[in-house]
């Protein structure tokens, strides 16, 4: 098929790469100048393994290029995917002012035109936008004739980044809505290299078809909703779990694995640390939350989330103050600043919180990560940290270090050495229980967990 993506951001282009890869042409359209560019040389402008050597390949085959030009792109597709951002308003809600831009120039792209076309909402939208949406193509393309033949299908995402190819590639599951039964049969088609797992990247070893499933606009737009914000729910339930472990003398990875192993739980999003961060999760449960209050509905569970969320971003720093109880004049050091690992996204990073708060109190922040520090610049959002270029660097003249990010690589320092170049005490607080800490204990540190007591030393 011919398919137009509207949006290179982090979803318009994975799924532009992975439809390429499925056999179809494909044109990438941005508004960015600087965006188009990049990807115009072949260049990818976002961090995500596997990406950049997955967009050479599709644009080699011919079947994926990029442009500016919507009204083009738009006219020469079968199936119109919107991939554009919705942030957050001040208000909690979503911001959808660019999905209705986009459906705007759409309709008045296909203005007199009278053929059939599906434009897909792949952003994370509020439940009715499908409808909205519908609405804006049809009033766009008035010209005192029939609006054209677009119906509207809802198509979530649910990538992770750090793994966004792979869950391309391997979705659970892929969410159609529609109401009409032939817009769901042409996505179905769209999808089958996919559903076979006849694709490039898919996991051939795996038994059985991907699920696909097939809902009204209003469902599959709440599918997404709930599914992040239920993910939220694990997060802040154990993290929650883990302050009470802190006080009682449990170690909460344990109580994980235990109660994980219920099939009705489940151990996916049961690991304790400070807290969810990212593009999704915090924009999509105050978009939840803001929804249900629209609606009337007092939201307890999802306020209560977001609550545990903040809360424990704010526990390193009382880690730290319990064992260095006057924070002014201290030296902190911070390894990872991407709120997850394999990703250059600092969007809502637990890093910048815990900074903010240390400066507050007097304390100069020193920063590590892996993706950052070996950049030719230190982003805007980092300004108020120091940057290091390595862990040995920033452990330099630091009172203590806190794990902040889980990069793996976090897991294969030499610790004696980092240690050795803190002098003094050796503090370390790992906020994603990620290093071994009978190890780091046995070699001089303090070490403190989340949901855990220190080893005995």
């Amino acid at each position: 098929m011919r398919v137009a993506v509207i949006g290179t951001g982090y979803v318009g282009l994975v799924s532009a790469v992975c439809l390429a890869h499925m056999g179809h042409t494909v044109v990438g359209v941005d508004q960015d100048a600087g965006k188009l560019a990049q990807l115009q040389e072949g260049q990818s402008p976002i961090y995500e393994p596997g990406l950049q050597e997955d967009l050479t390949l599709a644009i080699g085959t011919g079947r994926l290029q990029f442009h500016g030009n919507l009204a083009a792109a738009v006219a020469s597709s079968g199936v119109i995917f919107i991939a554009v951002g919705t942030p957050s308003l001040p208000s909690g809600a979503s911001d959808t002012r660019a999905v209705a831009s986009v459906a705007t120039a759409i309709g008045a792209a296909l203005a007199g035109d009278r053929q059939p076309r599906l434009v897909v909402n792949k952003s994370t939208v509020p439940i009715g936008t499908g409808a909205r949406v519908q609405d804006l193509v049809a009033r766009s393309a008035a010209t005192g004739a029939a609006p054209p033949p677009v119906t509207v299908v809802s198509n979530p995402e649910f990538l992770r980044e750090g793994q966004a190819l792979w869950d391309s590639y391997n979705p659970d599951r892929i969410v159609l809505g529609s109401d009409d039964p032939a817009a769901l049969l042409t996505m179905e088609q769209l999808y089958a290299p996919l559903i076979k797992r006849r694709c490039r990247g898919c996991d051939v070893s795996h038994p059985g078809p991907i699920p696909l499933i097939k809902t009204d606009l209003a469902s599959a737009e709440m599918i997404k909703y709930a599914a992040n914000a239920f993910l939220a729910t694990k997060v802040s339930f154990i993290n929650e779990l883990a302050q009470l472990c802190d006080c009682v003398g449990a170690d909460v990875t344990l109580v994980a694995d235990g109660i994980g192993l219920d099939k009705r739980i489940g151990r996916a999003f049961l690991d304790a640390g400070i807290g969810w961060g990212g593009s999704c999760l915090p924009k999509d449960v105050s978009a939840l939350v803001h929804t249900a209050s629209s609606q009337g509905i007092h939201p307890r569970l999802m306020e209560a989330v977001t609550a545990v969320n903040r809360d424990q971003r704010r526990l390193v720093v009382r880690k730290l103050q319990k064992a260095l109880p006057v924070l002014q004049g201290r030296t902190i050091g911070l390894l990872g600043l991407t709120f997850k690992p394999n990703t250059d996204d600092l969007r809502e990073a637990p890093a910048l919180d815990i900074a903010d708060e240390l400066i507050r109190l007097g304390a100069t922040v020193k920063g590590f990560d892996p993706y950052w520090s070996r950049q030719d610049h230190w982003p805007q959002p980092l300004a108020s940290i120091q940057p290091c270029s390595s862990p040995m660097a920033l452990a330099q003249g630091c009172d203590a270090l806190v794990v902040v990010t889980e990069w793996p690589e976090f897991k294969l320092l030499d610790w004696e050495q980092l240690g050795r170049e803190m002098g003094g005490r050796r503090l370390v607080v790992d906020g994603r229980n990620c290093v071994d800490g009978a190890a780091l204990t046995a070699a001089g540190f303090c070490w403190q967990g989340v949901g855990h007591n220190p080893p005995a030393r």
